[in-house]
């Protein structure tokens, strides 16, 4: 099969959101998993969204003027974020992820990125094998929550929307945790008003750019996380990413009523480095 590779536009959206949905749902479905978009047209949106804004690359594959996946690359932040990746059922095992992802992988290497992160799901073994022979490392076991909102609030931690005044205690924040800031994605944030931030002690002591799958977080302790999550008035799409190993944030989320959908895995190439306060991840990292 002879595949052609280019930039993606915003005239891709429809058929490359189609074969989202489609290898999504085909993979999900095939372990009894709920599918991570309820209909093409979700994962349509989603992705033209990524193809409008300065933020993100894209890649398309093509085979005799056929589409026959996409890969999307985050670039707001100096780690870079990869995904959705997906390919049509039709033509999965032939090489084209690998190729999509190897695409993606020299465009970080030309930039100079110091490091790449992606979330794959934890029952699709082909990808973690794929990500794995590309050099990704596993850092990190994650688990999607979602329930109802839990409409919680805590005695001394105030949660209100965030603002540009909240920039700079944001990206301290998210440096103390991981090393870099995530600018580009609060500002995103920030602007669309799904934001949001706790106040403590006269301080912000935590952040969400949201709480769902597109959405990170970071705070100093799991308190801080804990009132974001209570506050928030939904967990978009198939939900939020919580750190597995955080047993008391873990144990929290499922005693106040939120369930485990499934499991992820948080994988990296480059820059790492334990995080040293609570956070919850996106779906991009």
């Amino acid at each position: 099969m002879t595949l052609t590779l280019r930039p993606g536009t915003p005239a891709d959206a429809g058929e490359c959101g189609r074969i989202m949905y489609e290898a999504f749902k085909a993979i999900a479905e095939q372990h009894n998993f709920p599918p991570d978009f309820p209909s093409p047209q979700v994962a349509t949106d989603m992705l033209s969204a990524q193809l409008l804004h300065r933020g993100f690359y894209s890649v398309v594959a093509e085979s005799d003027g056929r589409i026959l996946g996409s890969n999307v690359l985050d670039e707001r932040s100096p780690i870079r974020g990869v995904g959705p990746i997906t390919v049509d059922p039709r033509s999965q095992d032939k090489g084209v992820g690998a190729q999509l992802m190897q695409h993606l992988l020299e465009r970080v290497a030309r930039d100079r990125a110091p490091g790449v992160r992606l979330v794959q799901a934890g029952f699709h073994n082909r990808s973690l094998v794929l990500y794995t022979k590309l050099g990704f490392k596993v850092r990190e076991p994650l688990s999607i929550m979602q329930g109802p909102p839990l409409g919680l609030a805590f005695p001394g931690y105030a949660v209100r929307p965030a603002t540009r005044a909240d920039l700079d205690a944001c990206n301290s924040l998210c440096r103390r945790a991981h090393g870099f800031d995530r600018t580009a994605e609060v500002v995103d944030a920030i602007d669309e008003g799904t934001a949001t931030v706790v106040a403590r002690a006269g301080g912000v002591s935590g952040y969400a750019t949201f709480l769902g799958f597109g959405g990170h977080a970071v705070a100093e302790t799991n308190q801080d996380l804990m009132a974001l999550i209570g506050a928030a008035k939904s967990f978009p799409g198939p939900g939020f990413l919580l750190p597995s190993r955080n047993h008391e944030l873990f144990a929290w989320s499922l005693s106040s009523g939120l369930r485990l959908v499934y499991q992820m895995t948080l994988m990296s190439i480059g820059l790492y480095a334990e995080p040293e306060t609570p956070y919850l991840p996106s779906i991009l990292f």
